[in-house]
C-alpha cells in the first residue's frame, strides 16, 4: 500500500496540520528508528537465535557449481571496478567471493549505511568475471557469497592492498605492510580437543559498516551461528605496519544443545612442518612453518615461550593462568636465509599476538599440535579456554585486540629466545645414550643481556617435571652472535611418557630472560 499525505500550501498552518505533521514525523521517526541496525541489534539477534534450533541451511549451489574444478573456481574473478565503496572514492573497498566446490555454504552481506539504515548487498553475476567457464548466472538468482575482503591501500597510494579475508566457517586473517598471508585467526573454536568431535561455528551473516571519507578503519559486524553455540561479533580494523583487529563478541550456548567441553576463545590457526628445532629429512628449505612459536603473558608477568613442533601424534599442551595479559602464534625467525623459499616467502608472514581488554578470569591457554605431512594443511591451534561457561541465554562478553605484526613485533621487555635446536655435535655418548638423554641448544637476546658487563656471571635455571632429569646444564656468552647460548642435556625416566622443561636465564638474583618451555615427547 502507497501512502500519500498532502500538506496545505498555506504559509499559516492550522493546528489539524501541526497535529498531521507531527504524527508523520512520529511515524517517520519509528519506522528509521526500527530500520537502524547495530552492535545491540546483533545481540539481540544472536541471543534470539540461540533460543532457537539450528536451522539446516536449506541453499543449494547449482550442479554446475558443486561439481566446478579447483581451477575453474580460481577462474572466477570479482570485477575490480564493481567493488562496494569505490564509487564514492572511499579510502577502503569490499569485494566477495564466488561460491563453489568446497565453498558451498553461502553467506548473506550487508551494508549499514551512516544513518543506520541497512541495504542488502546481494549476489550479481555482473560483478564476477567467469573466465572460460560458460555458465548463466541469471538462472541462479541471489546465491549469497562465499566470503569476502577489503582493500586499502596498505603499501602505498597507488594500488588498494587486500587487507583483511573472512571467508570459510569463522575464519579471517589479515596483513600488516609488507606481510604476506600465513595463520589464520577463528570466531570461536568448539572441542578442538575433549569432546566427541570439533564444532566448526560459522558466520552466517555480515554487516559491512560504511566508512567515513578519510576513514582509517572500518567497522564488520557478524552472526556466528553453529549447532551449541550462537555470537555477536564486532570486528573494528586499523590498516598499518601492525593491523590491529579490536574484537567484542558476545557468545550464547544454546539450551538443550548438549554440552560444550572445550570452549576455545580467540582461537589461532597455524602450521608447523619443519624448524630448527626439527628439521625435515630430504627438503631443501631449512624450516617451513608459519609460526614457529606460542608466547604468553600471564597474568603474573611471567613471558613464556613454546616452540612449536610436529608431532606424530596429536599433542595437548595447557597452562593454566588467571587474567592472562596476551598469547599469539609468532613468527619470530624473519630471515629468508631461514627458509630458502621464493615462493612461499615464510619470512614475511604475520605474527598473531591477542591482548585482552579487561579481565578473562580463571581459565587456560590451550595448545593442539596435530601431525601433518606437508605444508599444505594447518596443524596448529591455539585459543583461551574459560574455567567457567555462561549459562543458556547468558552472554560470554570478551572484548580482545588482536595484532597481525611483521619485523616489528610483541617481545618481552627483557630477553627473548632467538633459535632452540635439538641434537649433539662430537660427543662419546652412545646412539642409545642419545636418544635417552638428549641436548637442547638454546640462544636468548634482548636488552636485558645486552646491558650486562662483559664479565658478568649469567646462570640458566632449568626443571623438569618428574618424568626428567637435568644431567647438565651451561650458561655462555655467543661472541658469533653476541647472544647468551644454553646448552642442556636431560635424561628421561619412561620413553613412553612426555618431559616438560623448563629453562630461564638469571643475573644475581633478576630474571633477565622470557621462560623456555618445551616438551619432550615420546619416541
Amino acid at each position: 500500500m502507497h501512502l500519500t499525505i498532502r500538506l496545505p500550501s498555506a504559509t499559516r498552518r492550522s493546528p489539524a496540520t501541526v497535529l498531521l505533521g507531527a504524527l508523520l514525523a512520529l511515524l517517520c521517526g519509528a519506522s528509521a528508528q526500527a530500520q537502524r541496525f547495530d552492535w545491540d541489534s546483533l545481540t539481540q539477534l544472536a541471543k534470539t537465535r540461540a533460543a532457537q534450533p539450528v536451522r539446516a541451511n536449506s541453499d543449494k549451489l547449482p550442479a554446475e557449481l558443486a561439481n566446478i574444478s579447483y581451477d575453474n573456481l580460481r577462474d572466477i574473478r570479482f570485477k575490480t571496478d564493481q567493488s562496494v565503496w569505490r564509487a564514492e572514492a572511499l579510502p577502503f573497498e569490499a569485494q566477495f567471493f564466488h561460491l563453489g566446490l568446497y565453498q558451498s555454504e553461502p553467506v548473506r552481506i550487508h551494508e549499514i549505511k551512516p544513518d543506520g539504515s541497512v541495504r542488502h548487498l546481494p549476489y550479481r553475476g555482473a560483478d564476477f568475471d567467469y573466465g572460460k567457464n560458460t555458465f548463466n548466472p541469471a538462472a541462479w538468482g541471489d546465491l549469497g557469497h562465499a566470503g569476502f575482503r577489503l582493500h586499502y591501500p596498505l603499501n602505498g597510494q597507488a594500488y588498494k592492498d587486500e587487507l583483511v579475508v573472512f571467508q570459510g566457517a569463522s575464519y579471517f586473517r589479515a596483513l600488516g605492510v609488507g606481510q604476506g598471508y600465513g595463520l589464520s585467526a577463528r570466531g570461536l573454536a568448539i572441542d578442538t580437543v575433549g569432546g566427541t568431535g570439533e564444532e566448526f561455528p560459522r558466520f552466517t551473516e555480515f554487516w559491512l559498516q560504511r566508512p567515513a571519507a578519510g576513514a582509517t578503519e572500518v567497522t564488520v559486524l557478524a552472526l556466528l551461528e553453529s549447532k551449541r553455540a550462537t555470537g555477536a561479533y564486532r570486528f573494528v580494523i586499523r590498516p598499518g605496519q601492525q593491523t590491529t583487529t579490536t574484537v567484542n563478541a558476545r557468545v550464547f550456548l544454546r539450551p538443550g544443545a548438549g554440552p560444550v567441553n572445550t570452549l576455545g576463545i580467540a582461537p589461532l590457526t597455524s602450521m608447523f612442518l619443519s624448524g630448527e628445532n626439527q628439521p625435515m629429512a630430504g627438503d631443501f628449505r631449512p624450516e617451513v612453518h608459519d609460526s614457529d612459536g606460542l608466547m604468553m603473558l600471564t597474568g603474573e608477568g611471567e613471558w613464556l615461550w613454546r616452540p612449536l613442533q610436529r608431532p606424530k601424534a596429536i599433542t595437548v599442551s595447557s597452562f593454566t593462568m588467571q587474567n592472562p595479559r596476551g598469547f599469539g602464534l609468532m613468527q619470530r625467525d624473519r630471515s629468508f636465509a631461514s627458509y630458502e623459499d621464493v615462493e612461499a616467502r615464510y619470512e614475511r608472514r604475520p605474527s598473531a599476538w591477542i591482548k585482552p581488554l579487561g579481565d578473562w578470569g580463571q581459565g587456560r591457554v590451550e595448545l593442539v599440535q596435530l601431525p601433518a605431512s606437508d605444508e599444505t594443511h594447518d596443524n596448529i591451534v591455539a585459543y583461551w579456554v574459560p574455567a567457567a561457561l555462561p549459562a543458556p541465554g547468558q552472554p560470554l562478553e570478551v572484548a580482545y585486540e588482536l595484532a597481525w605484526q611483521g619485523d616489528a613485533q610483541q617481545r618481552p621487555p627483557s630477553s627473548w629466545v632467538t633459535q632452540s635446536r635439538r641434537g649433539y655435535g662430537y660427543t662419546k655418548l652412545s646412539a642409545e645414550e642419545q636418544g635417552r638423554q638428549p641436548q637442547y641448544v638454546i640462544d636468548f637476546s634482548g636488552p636485558a643481556l645486552d646491558a650486562l658487563p662483559a664479565d658478568a656471571t649469567v646462570k640458566a635455571v632449568v626443571s623438569a617435571n618428574t618424568n626428567g632429569r637435568v644431567l647438565q646444564t651451561v650458561a655462555y656468552p655467543n661472541p658469533a652472535t653476541r647472544t647468551w647460548r644454553v646448552t642442556v642435556r636431560v635424561e628421561r625416566i619412561d620413553a613412553t611418557q612426555p618431559v616438560e622443561l623448563r629453562a630461564f636465564l638469571q643475573h644475581n638474583n633478576d630474571t633477565v630472560s622470557e621462560t623456555w618451555t618445551h616438551l619432550l615427547l615420546p619416541e
